[in-house]
């Protein structure tokens, strides 16, 4: 494996990525470039548009290799494309900017409830009002004393989790970015939240590719692509259908749920 050193830093188009292919090369990863490799000789490619399910136990590698997307990680070797740019070519803040990431434990920033929709107040009220009425917080929102001026404190400690997430989902829809990485983003929540949140994934971000890090097997059995993980290295890539038809480790790990 060789490691791809770039040169030359690339300054991508304003619509970069356009598609939301990712393609992974013979990418190893490690936490710092002191430290041996916690992923290595990993290969995958996405297709524009698709759903891909990360699985596998803890410490199989799924949020290193979503983390390196965002350049977090050390890439030891190999090289990650987006839409046929090699990331380590471009800007962190450019990179980072482009793609969009909704944790499991939802971020709020402190400041008004319209900046942390709409970050960089490029949108109207009227996108806004119209995304919060997609993620089925309109109503919530209006009952507030000052609406899209109110206030949201430390953390967004004065929303529940389930609403932080929804409001997180919000802005995600608001960046309309063609690639969406999502840390199980349903994990925390109720019932109730979780069908809004998998009705909004299915109706909102067709044209998006999103990468899940699942904890819980439910949560991608209607990816496009699953891929299995464990110590570091890929075990099994296939949509969910094919594997469950036949004996691998994620048809195991469905029959545990079922």
């Amino acid at each position: 494996m060789v490691t791809c050193v770039c040169v030359t830093e690339i300054v991508p188009p304003d619509e970069w990525p356009a598609k939301g292919e990712v393609t992974f090369e013979s990418v190893s990863l490690s936490y710092d470039a002191t430290l041996e490799p916690v992923v290595t000789d990993f290969n995958l490619h996405v297709h524009g548009g698709e759903t891909i399910g990360l699985c596998g136990r803890t410490g199989s590698g799924k949020s290193s290799v979503t983390l390196s997307l965002f350049r977090i990680n050390h890439i030891c070797a190999g090289r990650i494309l987006i839409d046929g740019l090699d990331i380590s070519c471009i800007s962190l803040h450019t990179l980072r900017s482009r793609l969009t990431v909704i944790p499991q434990d939802p971020v709020l920033f402190s400041g008004t409830l319209r900046f942390n929709l709409d970050t960089e107040g490029s949108s109207d009220d009227s996108a806004i009002w119209r995304v919060l009425e997609i993620v089925q917080m309109k109503a919530g929102v209006l009952d507030l004393p000052e609406k899209l001026d109110f206030v949201v404190t430390e953390g967004g400690e004065n929303f529940s989790v389930g609403e932080r997430q929804l409001l997180c989902i919000a802005r995600a829809i608001m960046r309309d970015s063609r690639l969406l990485i999502m840390d199980e983003a349903t994990a925390s929540v109720d019932l109730r939240t979780d069908q809004v949140i998998q009705e909004v994934l299915r109706t909102q971000f067709t044209h998006s590719t999103v990468v899940i890090i699942a904890h819980r097997v439910s949560s991608i059995l209607t990816c496009d692509k699953v891929v299995v993980l464990s110590a570091g290295k890929v075990l099994e890539v296939d949509t969910p259908y094919h594997l469950r038809m036949r004996d691998s480790v994620f048809a195991s790990m469905v029959n545990q749920i079922d």
